[in-house]
């Protein structure tokens, strides 16, 4: 059945479980802490929260490596923690998606350990291994956390098995119909347990080319990036078409397809009327300040406001085409903090910035997504030894820059810039050492440029971010502007080049949004009869009509009713 596009009304907070809330005084957050800060989720406005993974895991890639789907680790809680969050959840009108991921399981889930040990079994095809007799690796075919996309299987010469991220995630083998059962009948056992649906990990990545071929190498290490030929290739569509219909459809479940680099073209076959997932995540613009999404010590881009206005409205456009919706996004668990990435000077990086970009994407067509401590504008932080990460891409790139020759503080600059550990460090409830996350020392340093960056003192500063996200998500659910906000469409105004400027329009409704993120002060100019709904700076008490003027990261957003 085609989705009834229930969810279009949701405002999804991301919570990243390990970082969220301690309440067993170990460091790391837990199912507990989420329920108890379940109030604090549903005053903030959003509707549903979607869960990063608490599955039984070794942690390598924090969690995105599965051992067991159908048990949660220890250091989260248990199973009767998480039914209990549920109910907690549902009883306060929030619903709850989790973290799906299927390209690839944990090298210590049994159906590894199981291929490993025996192969003959029946496992050793729920995984790709290769062969070969010049005890060289299958192909050229580079990871994207580094290294070849290759590992030799112990005590097997010239055996191999394949990853398309760290060794300890071997990539399941989707070309075998019996695993594909096995993880539908998972994703099945979550959704008849009550959550409402899923983000899916990595899915454009099921798909190799099956020829396995080396290409030309793009690189100093002779290899070639993995996505050219394991990302959106010919016969992804088999997979994801069976995939829906026998999971997601019988349920008319919420699902949000990480898909990086789907080409414009099959727009329409992911989140079209009856596309594959419910929306996908508007990466357009993500990795905007980076050359390389993966490979970061290639360098900062130079970037400017034009560029990332071609890329928001480009994929807008796309998106309408396909008559599909879209996850909008500015930070999640992989990125670097908003702030710190989109306003390259940090004296401009303020609460007034913070509220800038979020009226640039929370009125864009689609649903918002909300990262934990982006509602309070929280910004990246400054290691000073490779040693105080732990994220797995953050080392791996770092080793790789050192390995070609960049200086140590050169590479450590831009790990610091671009570290997945920015938005990793524990949420700051308050002001205090570990920020009310935990009374012990946490699993990840906090941030060391919060103060007064937390809840506790921006719930009682009434022009604090958090007080703005808040206002927001007000505005969504009124009946004035829901049908536009919701519904309308969307085009670009033309503004000058550091200005974003969009109309969203229904029903002779019409919400102008202003966004000034240059350092000068710039004039807009519009037409119609439009009146003040929301800036991040001040109240316009009045507006000279059809003209407004933007300080430096300045947004103002502007209704004109003619029902």
């Amino acid at each position: 059945m085609a989705s009834t596009r229930w969810w279009k009304d949701e405002v999804v907070y991301q919570v990243y479980p390990r970082s969220f809330q301690d309440t067993n005084d170990d460091g790391i957050g837990d199912l507990n802490g989420i329920t108890q800060r379940l109030d604090y989720i549903k005053a903030l406005g959003v509707t549903t929260i979607w869960i990063s993974p608490v599955y039984k895991s070794p942690m390598v890639d924090m969690g995105y490596d599965i051992a067991d789907y159908q048990s949660i680790d220890p250091q989260f809680g248990t199973m009767d923690d998480f039914d209990h969050l549920l109910a907690e959840a549902k009883k306060r009108g929030l619903k709850v998606i989790m973290d799906l991921v299927v390209n690839h399981s944990s090298d210590q889930h049994d159906w590894f350990q199981q291929a490993l040990a025996d192969p003959n079994s029946k496992y050793r095809d729920y995984y790709i291994f290769k062969h070969t007799d010049d005890g060289k690796v299958p192909n050229n075919w580079r990871s994207i956390f580094g290294g070849s996309t290759w590992t030799e299987v112990p005590s097997e010469p010239g055996t191999y098995y394949f990853h398309t991220f760290a060794p300890q995630q071997p990539d399941l083998n989707w070309e075998n119909p019996e695993l594909r059962e096995e993880i539908y009948s998972m994703i099945n056992w979550w959704l008849d347990k009550g959550i409402s649906g899923f983000r899916i990990d990595a899915i454009t990545h099921l798909k190799k080319d099956l020829d396995w071929a080396s290409i030309e190498p793009d690189g100093e290490d002779g290899l070639a990036n993995v996505v050219k030929k394991g990302q959106n290739r010919p016969g992804l569509d088999k997979f994801l078409i069976e995939l829906k219909q026998k999971t997601f459809d019988k349920y008319d479940a919420m699902t949000v397809g990480e898909a990086y680099g789907v080409p414009t073209a099959d727009m329409p076959k992911f989140i079209g009327p009856d596309g594959y997932f419910s929306m996908i995540f508007d990466f357009s613009y993500f990795n905007i300040e980076v050359n390389n999404v993966d490979e970061w010590y290639r360098g900062r881009s130079n970037w400017h406001v034009k560029d990332l206005k071609k890329l928001l409205f480009d994929s807008q456009s796309a998106i309408k085409s396909a008559d599909g919706w879209t996850a909008n996004v500015i930070e999640n668990h992989d990125q670097s903090r908003a702030l710190s990435k989109f306003i390259k000077d940090p004296k401009y990086q303020t609460p007034v910035a913070a509220k800038a970009l979020a009226t640039m994407y929370y009125f864009l067509r689609g649903i918002p997504f909300i990262y934990q401590g982006q509602e309070l504008g929280a910004k990246n932080f400054k290691r000073s030894d490779i040693s105080e990460f732990n994220d797995i891409s953050s080392i791996n790139n770092y080793q790789t820059g050192i390995k070609i020759g960049m200086k140590k503080d050169d590479v450590l600059d831009l790990i610091n810039f671009k570290s997945r550990d920015n938005a990793r460090v524990p949420m700051q409830w308050d002001g205090s050492k570990f920020g009310g996350f935990s009374d012990n020392e946490p699993w990840l340093e906090m941030g060391n440029d919060r103060d007064g960056i937390n809840v506790a003192d921006e719930s009682n500063d009434s022009e604090s971010v958090l007080k703005f996200y808040q206002h927001l998500n007000m505005l969504r659910k009124d009946p004035m502007y829901r049908d536009v906000i919701v519904e309308g469409s969307l085009e670009q105004v033309e503004t000058p080049d550091d200005v974003v400027g969009y109309r969203r329009a229904i029903n002779k409704q019409s919400l102008l949004v202003f966004v000034n993120l240059g350092e000068e002060t710039e004039e807009i100019n519009f037409t119609g009869n439009y009146e003040f709904v929301l800036s991040n700076a001040r109240t316009y008490t009045e507006m000279k009509p059809g003209q407004v003027n933007l300080k430096p990261y300045e947004a103002v957003v502007l209704f004109e009713n003619n029902r």
